[in-house]
């Protein structure tokens, strides 16, 4: 009854919130298209869906083209990437955000278009933060007793909100992190993605904890 519950929550929910949203999304596409050259969404690598199955994530663009390959792979970007790993894959002065990016980061409009996922299926409202297979890999190695929480993890459909995201963003760490979405994923209630959803309007509106 709960996954029953909880696609028919995300379908609906998602619906609505796109219908809402619509016109905050075609302005922010606008704003994208005069701010910088480049595509409205992010162009970035696949994440780590449930059951480990790799997926596409919509988000819309707040950094120059083609941010996260040059990232790792541009050598005068090196000491940059080298601090994004050591912040737990977090830059809070990103010289690759663009003058729009930083708005709609701070207040998670860049998350909208993840409403699509939701909507597809491969993504829930509420649920754990999206990850990306280099990290899962690198963190486990760096936080083994974290190896058995990401399995946990990806026992459900990541989310657009979640407990971390309510709960200080990108202020906490990656290994706290982790158990976080864990604990989520172990004591998953229906009532408890209502409360984390009725908390995340006030997220938004304030940016708190966004870099």
């Amino acid at each position: 009854m709960y996954e029953i519950i909880k696609r028919s929550l995300d379908f609906f929910g998602a619906l609505f919130l796109l219908i809402v949203f619509s016109p905050t999304m075609l302005i922010v596409a606008i704003a994208i298209i005069l701010d910088t050259d480049g595509p409205i969404f992010a162009d970035i690598p696949d994440r780590v869906g449930k059951n480990h199955k790799m997926f596409k994530l919509y988000k819309f663009r707040s950094m120059i083209p083609n941010a996260q390959n040059l990232l790792m792979t541009d050598s005068r970007l090196k000491k940059l990437f080298c601090e994004y790993k050591k912040n737990n894959y977090k830059l809070k002065d990103d010289p690759r955000v663009t003058r729009v990016g930083s708005f709609i980061r701070k207040h998670s409009i860049d998350e909208f278009p993840q409403l699509i996922n939701v909507l597809i299926g491969n993504m829930s409202l509420v649920g754990p933060r999206p990850y990306y297979e280099f990290e899962v890999k690198e963190q486990t190695e760096k936080f083994p007793v974290a190896k058995k929480a990401f399995e946990d993890v990806l026992t459900v459909k990541p989310g657009i909100t979640g407990e971390w995201q309510v709960s200080g963003r990108s202020e906490v760490e990656f290994d706290k992190r982790i158990f976080l979405d864990a604990k989520y994923a172990k004591q998953k209630s229906i009532i408890n993605d209502i409360v984390i959803l009725l908390k995340t309007p006030l997220v938004v509106i304030t940016g708190k904890g966004a870099y």
